[in-house]
């Protein structure tokens, strides 16, 4: 509606009012996370009086990155959130385009994937550490068939370097995610695309790679970030069935603050900061991508 118009016929721009409602529940979300970042930003860089023992230049922040420690949970990190985030992916998108077809006649499917949508990390977590761990239900019945001499004997999964059981944890929790938002842009683009290309002789692949990889390739880039962000800050599922050395950067931030020595407070302050910064960049880039979906499906 056009500015004047709106003056006209006595109502505000639906902008404007919307911010009118919404100000003062901005404001206080602002006050309180932006307050709470800056309060930790003071801390981190070790300013006075807001922290014992305080440093000079980059203050904690110089302790963190040069501590041995940090390019092992770094890279631990990543692995975890980069491998559960790409093997997700792409087995979503394996089922999104096997489901497509199913989705489009019945909203059975769309309940199917939002059962796993309600059910929280830890729970998961729990229920892999009772079948995975070597005294679990996995370990007990390959003992009873035989498949292995005792519990013992089976394949660490539970705490181990390759954080099997953490991967298997995000990739279940994160592929129903993943392909609800894949279904709901192919059902969207149609099948006539592809029918085009068809008559022009594309091959499967074809159509695939040229016509419908480029259309989703935005929301599964953003939905995959999405993924990934969660994985990278979160503590809960690397804390329960993560190995304790070296430790993820999310467990190392909670164990330092959490820790008896408060001297110990702003080098966990530090990691989280640096990890916020890293959740925030992905968050970004996944508005980014989204926007720029929304934008290419409102020029068709």
């Amino acid at each position: 509606m056009d500015p004047a118009t709106s003056a006209g016929t006595g109502r505000s721009c639906p902008v404007r009012r919307l911010l009118l409602l919404l100000g003062p529940a901005l404001f206080l979300i602002l006050l309180l996370f932006g307050g709470g970042l800056l309060l930790g930003l003071f801390q981190a860089l070790g300013y006075p009086p807001l922290s014992a023992g305080s440093t000079s230049g980059l203050g904690h922040f110089q302790q963190v990155l040069g501590d041995a420690d940090f390019p092992r949970s770094l890279g631990l990190t990543l692995y975890i959130a980069g491998t559960s985030t790409v093997v997700a992916a792409l087995l979503s998108l394996v089922l999104a385009l096997a489901l497509v077809n199913w989705a489009a006649r019945s909203r059975l499917i769309h309940f199917l994937l939002q059962i796993p949508l309600a059910v929280p990390h830890l729970v998961i977590a729990i229920s892999l550490l009772l079948i995975l761990s070597p005294s679990g239900l996995l370990s007990r019945l390959g003992s009873a068939l035989g498949l292995v001499g005792s519990p013992a004997a089976f394949p660490l999964l539970v705490n181990d370097p390759f954080g099997v059981a953490i991967l298997a944890t995000y990739i279940w929790k994160e592929i129903p995610f993943i392909t609800f938002m894949l279904l709901a842009v192919l059902k969207n683009i149609g099948s006539e695309l592809a029918e085009v290309g068809a008559t022009l002789k594309a091959s499967r692949r074809q159509r695939f790679l040229h016509i419908t990889l480029p259309i989703i390739a935005p929301s599964l880039g953003a939905a995959s970030l999405i993924v990934f962000a969660y994985a990278f800050g979160a503590f809960e599922v690397p804390y329960l069935l993560g190995q304790t050395y070296p430790l993820t950067l999310p467990v190392w931030a909670y164990k330092s603050y959490s820790d008896i020595d408060l001297l110990s407070r702003p080098e966990g302050i530090a990691i989280s900061l640096l990890i916020t910064g890293t959740v925030l960049l992905a968050v970004l880039l996944a508005e980014l991508l989204l926007h720029s979906s929304r934008r290419r499906e409102g020029g068709r």
